[in-house]
């Protein structure tokens, strides 16, 4: 009975809980979106000689996330935390103080950022923009890793810690792989491929890189180097050659190591870099400074007062290329085509920018939203712009367009073909007992089992539509890019590019970032004066939350447990799991 009541109660209290939990979660999204206007108003109110503060800490991520809970965050743990600082809303709030005269300047404070060098870039061409203006960048941080201090470059002024520490070492990459574990596991991986450099299956059937892989990895990851140093070398006047040595020898162990080799200003507390900015702005020190976040900044110059209705919609594909609706980090074919589409029939939108970032998928995916990038730019200019990622089917979604642009760091290319049946049958039979028998109306009823290896037949059946997809695939690429299908297949092969080495190779049009690609397409369609609308649509918040909650917490957990070999863990799962013959990156880029 004790224990009957025990539960009951328990349960009752439970319900209770999660009935308060639930109303305070109604309240903080009607307070967000009803109050939001009123929220606005107050935000924008900006005093004369302001500073915009900008906190460097999460992951960059193309397209910002809507967060109706934000506010209830700091009261109630409820969610997942941090969604990501969104390029597109970076952009536009550095263009805007830029313009805004009460801002006098951007104090970078950076603890931990996350992204790809390409989204890096943009932020960091941006941050230049600003200072070209007249105004000035002060950065702070009690430790600079790589990624930080090449935005911190962009600084009027940087001031490191003097207990601190900085990383100066070099970009690495390393890879997983997977086929001594397999062959202790008696799991044997049945590849098809099409591309001396696809290697997307090496890690299944190699135990280091092919010559192939080798080779294209050192040329993409020695051209994102080199962009780097290149710029850190234009903004604090030290040479590459002195860069790399400093990179080669370790030299950097110490703050006062940086401050000798001159990447650094000064090693200051935090207190004394306010002090220097309150210099720098004129006011005493007893005065307090403006300092605006970031994520509460809203100004609105005369160029946002707008009253045409003509339109240049920027859709983004972010993600994976499977089919279907596609979800967070996934591009589903169906919702992307759907949006392109959309866009090509709405009179008002003028012209298309499409913003991939994707290593790519599903090879049939890939093809459905081709399509529609092919329709589009026979209604209306369709330009692309690539991010961190465009690759593969990447790639392939992208070819069709007008005009393609790539930051010199983007990852792009890897026009190459693959399909991947693993064999469970040895592995079930030899270390587990299990044994399998078949039923079969015709011969090869169950062709593409994973319990038994595929005859020479089937084998060369699965080979031939991966050719098929590969005859494709370049000759969507010769027809987008005005070049012959045997110069496409040269390049091709699955080999990988950074978007410096694709431009010398015609496979994108011009360096740039997104702003590059919005203003050429205003130029193509003769607009001056137009609204930008972004696709896909967003869906609720809200419903999107709950329904992610669960699954967040799981995948926390996991990478808590897991931690550096995390990603490769997903890699490997996503292409065990991957169905059809695929466009997909060569591998998992983890670039450090």
């Amino acid at each position: 009975m004790k224990q009957f009541f025990g539960a009951f109660f328990g349960s009752i209290i439970g319900i209770v809980i999660a009935t308060i939990l639930a109303v305070l979660i109604i309240i903080g999204a009607v307070t967000a979106s009803i109050g939001s206007t009123f929220k606005q108003d107050a935000v924008t109110i900006t005093k004369p000689n302001s500073i915009l503060k900008i906190v460097l800490n999460g992951t960059i991520i193309d397209r910002e996330k809507e967060d109706p809970l934000a506010e209830l965050r700091s009261l109630v743990p409820i969610g997942a935390g941090n969604e990501g600082m969104g390029l597109n809303s970076i952009l536009k709030k550095i263009n805007n103080a830029t313009l805004d005269e009460k801002i006098k300047g951007i104090y970078l404070y950076c603890k931990d950022i996350d992204g790809g060098y390409a989204a890096i870039e943009e932020f960091r061409n941006a941050l230049l923009n600003f200072k070209k203006s007249g105004k000035f960048i002060y950065a702070y941080a009690e430790a600079y890793g790589q990624k930080e201090y090449y935005l911190a470059s962009t600084a009027t002024k940087i001031f490191l810690n003097p207990q601190g520490a900085m990383e100066w070492k070099g970009l690495s990459m390393s890879l997983m792989f997977y086929k001594n574990a397999f062959d202790k596991l008696g799991l044997d991986m049945q590849v098809f491929r099409h591309g001396k450099f696809k290697s997307a299956v090496e890690p299944f059937i190699a135990d280091k890189m092919s010559e192939a892989n080798r080779l294209q990895s050192e040329t993409f990851l020695n051209s994102i180097w080199n962009s780097m140093i290149t710029g850190i070398s234009e903004s604090r006047t030290i040479t590459t050659n002195d860069l790399n040595a400093l990179a080669n020898n370790l030299t950097i162990q110490f703050p006062e190591d940086a401050l000798a080799a001159k990447l650094i200003d000064a090693t200051v507390y935090e207190d004394e870099v306010l002090s220097e900015l309150k210099k720098k702005t004129g006011i005493t020190e007893k005065e307090k400074l403006n300092f605006i976040l970031f994520d509460k900044y809203d100004f609105k110059s005369k160029k946002d007062v707008i009253t045409t209705t003509d339109k240049i919609a920027v859709i983004y594909a972010e993600g994976s290329i499977e089919s279907g609706e596609g979800g967070d980090d996934k591009i589903g074919s169906d919702q992307l085509a759907q949006a392109i589409k959309d866009a090509r029939l709405d009179d008002k939108i003028k012209a298309i920018v499409l913003r991939v970032n994707s290593p790519g998928g599903s090879a049939l995916a890939s093809d459905v939203i081709w399509r529609e990038v092919a329709l589009a730019k026979k209604a209306k200019p369709t330009i692309v712009s690539m991010g961190n990622l465009a690759a593969s089917g990447g790639y392939y979604i992208s070819c069709a367009a007008d005009r393609i642009f790539a930051q010199p760091n983007t990852i792009t290319g890897s026009i190459g073909v693959f399909g991947l049946i693993p064999n469970l049958q040895k592995a079930l039979q030899d270390k587990l007992g299990i044994t399998i028998d078949t039923v079969n109306t015709n011969k090869h009823s169950d062709v593409g089992s994973t319990l038994r290896p595929v005859s020479k037949e089937e084998y060369n059946y699965i080979q031939t539509s991966v050719e098929k997809v590969y005859d494709v695939f370049t000759k969507r690429v010769a027809e987008g890019r005005n070049m012959p299908q045997s110069s496409v297949d040269s390049i091709g092969q699955g080999r990988v590019w950074s978007g410096a080495d694709a431009l010398k190779i015609n496979l994108v049009d011009e360096l740039g970032g997104l702003n590059d690609a919005i203003a050429y397409a205003a130029k193509k369609a003769n607009l001056k004066n137009y609204k930008l609308t972004e696709l896909p649509k967003r869906t609720n918040p809200l419903d999107k939350w709950l329904g992610k909650v669960e699954k967040d917490a799981e995948t926390r957990i996991i990478q808590r447990n897991l931690g550096f070999t995390y990603p490769f863990l997903k890699q490997l799962q996503t292409v065990i799991q991957v169905k059809g013959v695929q466009t997909r990156m060569p591998f998992e880029l983890i670039i450090e």
